[in-house]
């Protein structure tokens, strides 16, 4: 019997089996995730954004409007993701944290799934690998291909140079770190992202017939916004705005805050105060030409699918480990709790689901995710699950799911930030870690009345604060 391919940009594959068990009927899992992209994508309602692939995607399946990561950075989030398991559960909240050194004993999606008779392969980023972190070797079959290509183009260094002066920009510092942007003058599989994508597609002609967890990880649009020269020209630089709030919100403690360390570290960026104009509108612009490669890439990987045929017996997800500021409230780079920060993309699309090219407005996060695989894997759940399934949404996209989701992020090792979200509002609560009943500062913003998040309406809001933090006390977030 031909077995059922399941696509992940992020999702898993149904099957029921004792573990190591193998069935020729099973879907398989193509787990697609991209670094820092927030949900401005064409089918999310952001026409002028060219991401033609993604948004093909999201016809044959079910878009999540309102999906949410555990965390606003990159391991913590991956690692969450991956096990299921909440950032405070896994003991990871940096990104020098292994979740093996926290919990040697956590189980991931892909582990799971190997155990089951899968054959499980990662390309490019799944876990976070940098600053001494490392990859998660029990969790996949093989180890990695090596793909070749470059993340900046030739001549980087030289183009920023000329642009700065072309810009009269005469104040920038030279740092250890090459230009956040580059046109780059080359072929797609030239660069990094390209040339995985090269890979990726030759490892699934080469395990099309074995039941397959394939992982591939991209790259862009994390800094450095580096793509080919093409996916500039899709957009006017002339018709590229700033954001629409460039300032911080209005009674928002300094918590709430960051200083965006991630970019300053940038040749050319100043190492404090604001961007100046040329420079915020060359990094919207790269950004944008960033996610137009990707969901090229994207693009090329589906294709295989569909040629190999395997796309009618696969589930598609896609997903972003995280959101990302471009310019508003004053921010870059991620590192919050804000909605822009902690709200992310991700598209499902399953052979078997009963409604294709839905939106679900519901209230998922990724902890739902291991969980949902399961169940569309027919594999039992582990317990160490934080999270519940959301299966029934692709059926359904408008039944119940659950009333909050939950993100975190800390300030220094003991402010850590509680965040949720509800229908109707996003509460922080910055709470000193070794004082836990000791809250530092509360942010409340109405998305009904405010959903950019410019008000910080906690102090004249007191008895709902009171109301939603029993909430969060209730569903065991808060200690």
């Amino acid at each position: 019997m031909k077995h059922v391919a399941l696509i992940v940009v992020i999702l898993v594959a149904p099957g029921g089996l004792l573990a190591g068990e193998a069935s020729s009927d099973r879907p398989n899992v193509l787990f697609i995730a991209v670094d820092d992209l927030r949900p401005e994508l064409g089918c999310y309602g952001h026409r002028s954004m060219k991401t033609p692939n993604i948004d093909r995607l999201a016809t044959t399946g079910t878009l999540f409007g309102r999906a949410y990561c555990q965390q606003a950075v990159c391991n913590s989030s991956r690692a969450s993701l991956m096990t299921g398991m909440r950032p405070d559960t896994l003991k990871v909240w940096s990104l020098e944290t292994h979740f093996r050194d926290a919990r040697p004993d956590a189980l991931t999606i892909a582990q799971h799934f190997k155990a089951h008779g899968y054959h499980t392969e990662r390309l490019g980023k799944i876990f976070h690998t940098g600053h001494g972190n490392r990859d998660d070797k029990l969790s996949w079959s093989i180890s990695p291909r090596r793909a070749t290509g470059s993340r900046y183009g030739p001549n980087a260094l030289n183009d920023y140079k000329k642009w700065l002066a072309t810009a009269g920009i005469t104040e920038h510092r030279r740092d250890v770190r090459r230009p956040p942007w580059q046109v780059a003058r080359v072929g797609d599989s030239d660069l990094s992202d390209g040339a995985n994508t090269d890979t990726a597609i030759e490892a699934l002609r080469e395990i099309k017939d074995k039941p397959f967890f394939l992982a591939v990880g991209y790259l862009n649009p994390h800094l450095p916004f580096v793509s080919p020269k093409k996916y500039w020209d899709l957009y006017d630089a002339r018709s590229i705005g700033l954001a629409d709030n460039p300032d911080p919100p209005a009674n928002a403690p300094s918590h709430a805050m960051t200083s965006w360390g991630e970019l300053r570290k940038y040749y050319g960026i100043p190492s404090k105060g604001a961007l100046s104009e040329q420079q915020a509108i060359k990094l919207r612009h790269g950004y944008y030409a960033a996610v137009s490669y990707i969901d090229a890439m994207i693009g090329r990987l589906l294709a295989e699918l569909d040629r190999l045929g395997l796309r009618e017996n696969t589930i598609v997800v896609l997903w972003g480990d995280h959101g990302w500021k471009l310019g508003e409230h004053g921010g870059w780079c991620k590192h919050t709790n804000f909605e822009l920060d902690a709200r992310v993309p991700l598209i499902v699309s399953a052979p078997s689901q009963k409604k294709k090219g839905t939106r679900s407005e519901a209230l998922v996060e990724f902890v739902d995710l291991f969980p949902t695989l399961c169940d569309l894997g027919g594999l039992p759940r582990p317990n160490q699950l934080d999270g519940s399934s959301f299966a029934g949404l692709l059926d359904d996209p408008a039944s119940p799911h659950k009333t909050e989701a939950f993100s975190q992020y800390p300030r220094g090792s003991r402010i850590m930030g509680y965040s949720m979200r509800t229908d109707r509002y996003r509460l922080t609560l910055w709470r000193d870690r070794q004082s836990p009943y000791e809250t530092q500062a509360i942010e409340l913003y109405d998305h009904v009345d405010d959903p950019d998040e410019n008000v910080n309406i906690a102090a004249e809001q007191k008895g709902l604060v009171v109301d939603l933090q029993a909430r969060m006390m209730k569903a065991g977030i808060l200690k």
